[in-house]
């Protein structure tokens, strides 16, 4: 498995920024709506659980020692989170705030008395 890298000193600002410079590079603007990033984010996202599909826990373990999976796997979530920058830009949604939002949500939703260690969705738990 890799090691973080550039995750601690690239903000999402400039990943942002640079996916905008490649899609302004090809005049893809025109392309690339709302919906049609939305649908390409699904789609990278289903390629990327392809590459588990039907495999079991120890198999998965297996497959990501493999360099060749593990970069399939890194490629296809690349292309998810490319996507999902590109819609967020799109969309002017300040994505830090945004996943900071949802997580005081699901705080809410999980709260940890009632959540840790147990699987369960926030609407079945007692």
């Amino acid at each position: 498995m890799e090691k973080e890298g550039l995750d601690k000193k690239m903000t999402i600002a400039k990943l942002k920024s640079e996916v905008d410079r490649f899609v302004e590079e090809r005049d893809w603007l025109s392309y690339q709506k709302p919906k049609d990033l939305a649908v390409s984010i699904s789609i990278e996202a289903a390629e990327l659980l392809e590459k588990f599909q039907w495999l079991s826990d120890e198999e998965v373990e297996v497959a990501l020692g493999d360099a060749s999976c593990f970069g399939e796997v890194k490629s296809e979530l690349a292309d998810v989170v490319t996507y999902a920058l590109n819609l967020s830009s799109r969309l002017g949604i300040d994505l830090s705030s945004a996943v900071l939002e949802k997580l005081q949500e699901n705080e809410k939703k999980y709260p940890i008395d009632k959540v840790k260690g147990k699987y369960r969705k926030y609407s079945k738990i007692k």
